[in-house]
C-alpha cells in the first residue's frame, strides 16, 4: 500500500492538515481577523477522510486529499500575510514562524516521542531501525528529501512500512512556509499593487513547478516528482494565488452570478478524480493532472470563502465534517503510525473491521492531541511566546535530538556466507 506523508521546524503549519495561523495580541488587532469560515474546516475534514480511506484501501484516489490540504494552506497563509501587508506595510517572517512553531511543534513532538518509544517497545527490528533513521530528518523538516535519497518509493505496495514516511507532506509545507513569507515580503515592497505582484509571483512559481514535474517525471516510479518540494510547490502556490486581490475579485464576480453551480461542478470533479485515479497507474497525473486537480481545489477553497451560503459550503459546514477538520492535523500525524502498528498481521483483522479500528484509535489520539496539547499551548500558554517560548523551542529540539541519539537500535541482520550455495 502506498503511504502518504497535509520541514525546518522553525516554520510549521498544516499540511498536511493544520489550521490557519492567527496573529495574537497587538499584531492581531492591527491586522484584523477574517471571519471564521466553517466550510474551510469541512474541506479539511473531507481531505483527511480521503487520506484515511486511501491508506485503508477503500479509495484509490484518496491521496489527492493532500493536494486539497496544500491548496488550503497556501490560500489561508497567504491571505493572512497579505492582510498583514495591508495593515502594516510589511511582513514579519520571524513573527510568522513563531506562530507556526506554537501551532505545530507541540503535536509533532508529542507524536514523534510517543511513536518512537512505542516502536522501540513493540516494533520489529527493521521498523526500529527505520524509525531511528527517519526521525532526525522529520525534526529538520527534510524527511521528503531523506526518503528520496533512501530510494523509498511512495508507491511501493510491497516494501516495508516506515512510521514517519507520511510526514513527507509536512516537510514540503514547512519548506514552503520557510521561504514564502520572505519572498512575499520582497514582492510586496514598494507599496501600491502588492497583491497583484504576489499573484504574478505565485502564478510564475506554479508554472515553473509544473514544468519541473513534467520534465522529471519517471513513469515507472513518480515518487521523485510526487514528494519533491520543487515539483509539488504548485499545489501551495495555486492556493496562494487564489488568495490574492485579483483572483478574489474574479471569484467575487463568479459568486455574484453562479457560485452554487461552480462549486457543485468543482466538488463533483474532485470527487470523480478521487474515485477513478490510481496513483502510479495514472501517468497523466504527473504531466498536468495534479496541476489541474490543485487548481480546482484552490478555486473551490476560494469560492467557499467568497460564497459561504452555497449548497456545497453549507454541507461542508456541517458539524461532523467541521470537527474532523479541526482535529485533522493531529489525525494526519497519528493515523499512519497507528495503521502500521495495528497491521493486519498484528490484529488479525482486515477490510472494514480493521478500518474501523485504526480510524477510531487515530481519531481518539488526534482529539487528545488537540484538547490536551495543541489548543492549550496555542491559545493559553503565555510561556510559549517571546523569550520563554524560544527557550521552550530549544529545549524541545534538544530533547528530540537526545532521543534519536540515545535510542537503542537493533544490530542489522547478518548473513552467513558459509551457508550460501
Amino acid at each position: 500500500m502506498p503511504r502518504h506523508g497535509p520541514g525546518t521546524v522553525v516554520a510549521m503549519t498544516r499540511v498536511a492538515p493544520t489550521n490557519d495561523a492567527r496573529p495574537t495580541g497587538d499584531a492581531s488587532r492591527a491586522i484584523g481577523r477574517r471571519p471564521h469560515l466553517p466550510a474551510l474546516d469541512g474541506l479539511r475534514g473531507v481531505a483527511i477522510i480521503g487520506v484515511l480511506l486511501f491508506h485503508t484501501g477503500h479509495l484509490s484516489g484518496g491521496f489527492l486529499g493532500v493536494d486539497l490540504f496544500f491548496a488550503l494552506s497556501g490560500h489561508l497563509i497567504t491571505g493572512l500575510l497579505l492582510r498583514e501587508v495591508e495593515a502594516t506595510g510589511t511582513v514579519s517572517p520571524v513573527a510568522f514562524w513563531g506562530r507556526r512553531i506554537r501551532r505545530l511543534l507541540p503535536a509533532l513532538a508529542a507524536m514523534l516521542a510517543g511513536v518512537t518509544v512505542l516502536v522501540r517497545a513493540v516494533g520489529p527490528p527493521d521498523l526500529v531501525r527505520t524509525t531511528r533513521a527517519d526521525g532526525p530528518w522529520v525534526q529538520l523538516n527534510l524527511v521528503n528529501w531523506h526518503l528520496l535519497a533512501e530510494s523509498a518509493s511512495y508507491w511501493d505496495r510491497f516494501g516495508a512500512a516506515r512510521v514517519f514516511e507520511h510526514l513527507w507532506s509536512i516537510a514540503v509545507e514547512e519548506q514552503f512556509y520557510l521561504v514564502w513569507p520572505v519572498l512575499l515580503l520582497l514582492t510586496a515592497r514598494g507599496g501600491g499593487r502588492a497583491g497583484h505582484r504576489v499573484a504574478v509571483t505565485a502564478a510564475v512559481g506554479s508554472a515553473v513547478s509544473l514544468v519541473l514535474m513534467v520534465a522529471l517525471a519517471d513513469p515507472a516510479d513518480p515518487t521523485r516528482v510526487y514528494t519533491g518540494t520543487d515539483t509539488r510547490a504548485f499545489s501551495l502556490l495555486l492556493g496562494a494565488m487564489v488568495a490574492t486581490p485579483p483572483l478574489r475579485a474574479v471569484l467575487a464576480r463568479v459568486a455574484g452570478r453562479g457560485a452554487g453551480a461552480a462549486s457543485v461542478s468543482l466538488a463533483a470533479g474532485l470527487g470523480v478524480a478521487w474515485w477513478l485515479v490510481d496513483g502510479v497507474d495514472s501517468p497523466a497525473l504527473f504531466t498536468g493532472g495534479l496541476f489541474v486537480h490543485s487548481l480546482a481545489s484552490a478555486l473551490l477553497v476560494g469560492l467557499c470563502a467568497q460564497a459561504p451560503r452555497t449548497p456545497v459550503a453549507r454541507v461542508l459546514a456541517r458539524p461532523p465534517l467541521r470537527w474532523l477538520g479541526l482535529i485533522s492535523y493531529g489525525l494526519y500525524l497519528w493515523h499512519w503510525p497507528v495503521f502500521v502498528l495495528l497491521s493486519p498481521q498484528r490484529t488479525g483483522l482486515g477490510g472494514w473491521t480493521r478500518t474501523a479500528l485504526v480510524c477510531a484509535v487515530s481519531i481518539g489520539l488526534a482529539a487528545l492531541s488537540k484538547y490536551l496539547v495543541e489548543d492549550p499551548i496555542r491559545f493559553r500558554a503565555g510561556w510559549a511566546r517571546g523569550r520563554s517560548g524560544a527557550v521552550a523551542f530549544a529545549a524541545v529540539m534538544a530533547g528530540l535530538a537526545v532521543l534519536w541519539w540515545a535510542l537503542p537500535v537493533p544490530a542489522p541482520p547478518t548473513v552467513d556466507l558459509t551457508n550460501l550455495r
